[in-house]
């Protein structure tokens, strides 16, 4: 079983899964750090989640970055390779999703990148489609960029 927290940015858990994160990122990517813009931080998420299994061990993250009064945007999605195909990228991607229909949010956009099709086929299959470039994104040649538009803002455990 899989619980989902929402725990400060500086957890040392969430700590550890970034970095798991970014250095999957930076193999991927041949070393280079190719987000563009701010990254995340403790002063800019308003909403960051861990999944932890039965035992406590912590198997991913994700958080949501406001973006303006009606959406948000999916930061720093991550999970442990051993965790991957078990369902717990769904739990905390609908978790962060509900939180956003709480917080008044009703459409969700994210960046992923053209080195992560794994990602990509995964974001497609929960629902978000792809859009054109946004913000910092714009002119980024391997940024693939995506939103979803949530349910009249009911929570998706309220559906």
């Amino acid at each position: 079983m899989t619980t989902i927290e929402q725990r400060p940015w500086t957890d040392p858990h969430g700590v550890y899964l970034r970095e798991k994160q970014r250095e999957e990122v930076l193999t991927r990517y041949g070393g280079e750090d190719t987000e563009p813009g701010v990254h995340p931080s403790a002063d800019d998420v308003a909403v960051f989640l861990i999944a932890f299994d039965d035992a406590g061990t912590p198997l991913g993250c994700g958080a949501l970055r406001q973006l303006d009064d009606t959406s948000a945007e999916v930061k720093r999605m991550f999970v442990e390779p051993q965790a991957r195909g078990t369902g717990v990228a769904t739990a905390i991607l609908r978790a962060l999703e509900n939180a956003a229909v709480h917080r008044g949010w009703t459409t969700l956009k994210l960046e992923t990148g053209t080195g992560q099709p794994d990602a990509v086929r995964f974001y497609e299959r929960e629902g978000y489609v792809a859009i054109p470039a946004y913000g910092d994104y714009v002119g980024s040649e391997t940024s693939l960029c995506y939103e979803r538009v949530l349910s009249s803002g009911v929570p998706a455990d309220a559906r």
